[in-house]
């Protein structure tokens, strides 16, 4: 019991809203993973996305590779912005929750695109299905983009810059 409650403390401090809403969270996407693992026989990655969407109106062969799942992945894309506008609207402060500028979310947005497809995978998809499938590529991955992140964040505040 001590030992819940020191655990508590500890992480009070960086979860200042709870943990709990996290932790029902990361519970679905494990649940959702599963799901979709079971039910088709594919990893729920969703870094493909874009270059899957692109077969539809190019001939490259390098999009046409993801010709036979674009259907499927357009489906799963779109039910993850669903599913985020139903949680923001119906349980969340709204649609917009963030002072974070438009232009930044999109420069990130771009640079996380070419991240993925340079990483073979993106940070979630490593972390959810490749951890949770035991794979050594996706221990090194997450290690390696937690270390980097954690490090940028520092560098970033040191220098002043804010939301």
């Amino acid at each position: 019991m001590i030992a819940l409650e020191l655990l508590a403390s500890i992480l009070a401090d960086p979860f200042p809203e709870g943990i709990s809403h996290y932790a029902v969270g990361g519970l679905f996407v494990g649940l959702g993973v599963a799901v979709i693992y079971l039910g088709t026989g594919r990893i729920a990655g969703a870094s493909t996305f874009l270059e899957s969407t692109l077969s539809y109106g190019s001939s490259l062969s390098r999009f046409q590779q993801y010709r036979p799942s674009r259907d499927w992945r357009v489906v799963f894309t779109l039910g993850i912005v669903a599913g985020a506008a139903v949680y923001a609207v119906t349980v969340g402060d709204g649609v917009w929750t963030t002072e974070v500028q438009a232009w930044r979310l999109l420069l990130g947005g771009i640079l996380i695109g070419i991240g993925t497809r340079v990483g073979k995978g993106c940070t979630s998809g490593h972390g959810v299905c490749g951890v949770g499938s035991v794979s050594g590529t996706s221990f090194v991955g997450v290690a390696t983009f937690l270390l980097v992140a954690i490090g940028t964040a520092q560098l970033v505040m040191a220098l002043g810059v804010v939301p």
